[in-house]
């Protein structure tokens, strides 16, 4: 255990950052910082900033942030298991379980062919092929879901590390696809005028 203390809230240096709670960008001055002790000196090594949209701490030392910033944004209009599957990837790269979150994008690819018409119980082979078979994939994406199964295996079946850069890779191009399936085709649909 480090020796030190918390001080109570004050008026921090000014910190901008991405809210790990809220994903808005902000600057901060309000929180509380730790002074660890030395034999003969002190130095500040962590603070918690607060949030002055949401009101929700943040801690930081000299290496991370906690929450961290969750890899890609928000999507709209997706069923709410592709939503929940999504969402449950964005948070693992803010923790930094980048390994989890990319064989989780393999199961989000099954979710979506699935919901969209596929059996169940096929390999995973059979979806990819299903979602470019069926359209649902935009033309050129063959390479972009080659490179999820690749990486889901490696994740999977070898002894590998996913980093940071592999789970944006990977999320960057799902948030792509969702927006091509969901989000954008549920734009449409709400901002078309009834026809009679």
């Amino acid at each position: 255990m480090k020796r030190g203390e918390w001080n109570n809230i004050s008026k921090l240096e000014p910190r901008n950052f991405v809210c790990g709670h809220c994903g808005r960008e902000v600057g901060s001055v309000e929180g509380w910082f730790f002074t660890q002790r030395f034999p003969g000196s002190s130095r500040v090594t962590a603070w918690i900033y607060i949030c002055p949209i949401c009101k929700n701490p943040t801690f930081f030392d000299e290496r991370s942030q906690i929450p961290g910033v969750a890899v890609g944004r928000a999507v709209e209009n997706l069923p709410k298991e592709i939503s929940d599957l999504y969402e449950e990837i964005r948070k693992a790269t803010s923790q930094e379980a980048y390994t989890a979150a990319v064989l989780s994008c393999r199961k989000l690819l099954m979710h979506i062919a699935v919901e969209k018409g596929a059996e169940k119980n096929l390999n995973f082979i059979d979806y990819v092929d299903y979602l470019a078979k069926n359209h649902y994939a935009p033309p050129n994406s063959e390479p972009w879901i080659d490179r999820i199964r690749q990486m889901g295996n490696e994740a999977n079946h070898e002894i590998k590390i996913m980093s940071r850069n592999d789970a944006l890779e990977i999320i960057n191009f799902l948030e792509m696809l969702l927006k091509f399936i969901y989000e954008f085709p549920g734009k449409v649909n709400l901002n078309s005028p009834s026809v009679e």
